[in-house]
């Protein structure tokens, strides 16, 4: 893997994301044959040259141990931007899902990430609806997504699937139920993302240019927060990371403007 990444950072690669259906669970074996997990392996990545950024997705809360969250800590190259799914706030859905933790220890996991990485911004995922979620296990993922304070989630309704957890589960959510609870928890979320999209305003980002824009003269391109950003700009600038001044905000991006360094 490190010889991968080297070569592809030789062919001018700045960004590089890790992806696995549980990518924090990895283990592989270095060159001297010792177990290597995702923490160290970030380590081992971040000596590597002219690699700039590294993220990795998607993650399971059991799976954050002690190696990974100091890499967060002391690594400037792990972008502060970690997609952790909780899918309920509910313990008892949380087991009817075989998740395998509670939502204290979800709580507890974000606690000691926000501790090793002050203003670290957080997504995750959320299903509603879930065969038995009463209004109370509604309430408490809506109280769970209050307390974390997500920049971005993703959520969806629970629909049955063969060979699923709930699929064979007989107390099954009206539609119209769903619906509604869908309504509230993205609505919440929104808010949050709207409001950390905010605070962005006035701050000046490095932005990792990857595209032209849609509009003629701009370019668009990734906060460390993998918000999109968009700015007036040449396409000379793509592929490089590039100070942006934040001016703005739209729907689900960042108005930026280059910022120009002045000589002394």
């Amino acid at each position: 893997m490190i010889a991968e990444a080297r070569g592809l950072v030789e062919a001018g690669v700045k960004e590089i994301t890790l992806l696995g259906q549980n990518v924090n669970a990895y283990h592989g074996v270095d060159g001297t044959g010792r177990s290597v997990g995702t923490g160290e392996l970030s380590y081992l990545l971040a000596e590597i040259s002219g690699l700039e950024r590294l993220r990795y997705t998607t993650s399971h809360p059991r799976d954050m141990d002690d190696a990974l969250i100091a890499a967060h800590r002391d690594l400037d190259i792990l972008m502060p931007y970690l997609h952790l799914p909780v899918q309920s706030g509910s313990d008892s859905i949380l087991k009817a899902m075989n998740r395998r933790h509670t939502a204290a220890e979800y709580m507890k996991v974000i606690e000691r990430i926000k501790t090793a990485r002050p203003g670290m911004a957080l997504s995750g995922d959320f299903i509603v609806g879930f065969p038995g979620e009463t209004d109370q296990d509604f309430e408490d993922t809506l109280k769970i997504i209050a307390d974390v304070g997500y920049a971005s989630a993703y959520s969806f309704k629970y629909s049955t699937r063969p060979g699923t957890p709930g699929a064979n589960l007989t107390d099954q959510i009206a539609e119209e139920v769903k619906n509604e609870r869908l309504w509230r928890l993205q609505d919440l979320v929104n808010n949050q993302t709207t409001a950390f999209h905010a605070s962005c305003v006035g701050k000046t980002l490095p932005v990792l240019i990857e595209r032209p824009g849609r509009m003629p003269g701009q370019v668009g391109g990734r906060s460390p927060y993998l918000q999109a950003v968009h700015l007036e700009g040449s396409t000379d600038l793509i592929g490089a990371i590039h100070q942006v001044e934040i001016i703005g905000t739209s729907t689900n991006s960042l108005v930026g403007r280059l910022k120009v360094a002045v000589a002394a």
